[in-house]
């Protein structure tokens, strides 16, 4: 699934013999928010115990602590995330949530309780097995009196439960019938919200997908996943300067930041002609995305051009090539190769 539209534009020529000029669209693997990568965003990445027993898998075991270091007595909610992609969500039982996923990698944790500032913790599965997250919940000055994060219904919380599931099977109109149900529960609800934008972005309605989420925003001023994916709505509306300050928002917010919003930022800055700034994010981004989007590197080519970084940028897409001749992107990199070649900038192979 993917964030950015694809475009058949030719790059074409600046005045200055500068090629790859037009972006072509961008694809993340999503916001579950791949929201629209090189795999389905979606892809399930929370499996069974009987996965993990068999060693296709690892658990990710939460234990949630007070501020004493004691096992949090209250029920907490414990989110998963899988760079934007959300993996699953518990209430916690004694203080612990259990997540078993079928895919190694990067994960973020958020909890959260009535009450409690929300605590986010990045975690690494590298391995099969089981893999233990401590998080502690501690409560603030600022926090007496403030009333939690909204609490979901029993009935709409069964509602978005199921529809994470149907998004994680790619299962987009079963989604989009549980998140009916939960909408119509629970139409406040900043989760509800946020699930609600990320099926529109997945369904390639960017309108709708930037109508929710502002409003999950205003709810939760406080969600960098939110901001990102709002910001991604409006890039891929070709609203590049309005997706600026979401997305550099989301970044402010989460430093670490999801390759996605990286990938987006770069791609609004190219845009904007900043290129010096795309160049620098969709570097990063290519780098921290560990080879589930590979097509970044056509931004990161596109990005060395513009600042007249020519033989590098060709050695990008000679690079892009060889290791992914297969990708219809291949076709772009070969023919932007022969474009650099033809214009004088790069030595002839």
């Amino acid at each position: 699934m993917r964030y950015f539209r694809r475009t058949d534009r030719d790059p074409g020529r600046a005045p200055d013999r500068k090629l790859l000029r037009t972006v072509p669209g961008l694809s993340f693997p999503l916001l579950l928010l791949s929201l629209f990568l090189a795999h389905s965003v979606f892809a399930q990445d929370v499996g069974s115990q009987e996965k993990e027993l068999m060693g296709n898998g690892s658990v990710i075991t939460v234990v949630i602590h007070d501020g004493s270091g004691e096992p949090f007595s209250s029920t907490a909610m414990v989110k998963l995330f899988r760079g934007m992609t959300p993996s699953g969500q518990q209430n916690t039982t004694r203080g612990v949530a259990e997540f078993v996923v079928t895919h190694f990698g990067e994960f973020t944790v958020v909890a959260s309780a009535p009450g409690y500032p929300e605590v986010r913790k990045d975690v690494t599965v590298d391995v099969a097995g089981r893999t233990q997250v401590d998080v502690y919940l501690r409560g603030s000055s600022t926090a007496a009196g403030v009333p939690g994060r909204p609490v979901l219904a029993p009935k709409a919380k069964e509602a978005l439960d199921k529809a994470l599931r149907a998004l994680k099977e790619n299962n987009v109109r079963e989604a989009d019938k549980y998140m009916g149900e939960a909408m119509r529960l629970a139409p406040g609800n900043p989760d509800v919200l946020y699930i609600q934008g990320v099926l529109s972005l997945k369904q390639q309605n960017w309108k709708q997908a930037q109508t929710v989420l502002e409003k999950a925003t205003q709810l939760d001023p406080n969600s960098a996943r939110t901001f990102a994916a709002l910001g991604m709505a409006l890039c891929n509306q070709g609203n590049y300067e309005a997706a600026v300050a979401p997305l550099t928002k989301s970044l402010q917010m989460d430093p670490a930041g999801a390759w996605e919003t990286k990938w987006a930022l770069a791609k609004s800055y190219y845009h904007l002609q900043r290129y010096d700034d795309a160049l620098k994010l969709s570097q990063e981004s290519l780098a921290k995305s560990d080879g589930r989007a590979p097509e970044i590197a056509l931004l990161v080519a596109q990005s060395l051009t513009a600042v007249g970084r020519w033989e590098e940028a060709a050695q990008t897409l000679r690079q892009f090539l060889s290791d992914h001749a297969d990708r219809p992107e291949a076709t772009t990199a070969r023919r932007w190769l022969d474009q650099l070649a033809a214009s004088g900038n790069i030595r002839s192979n």
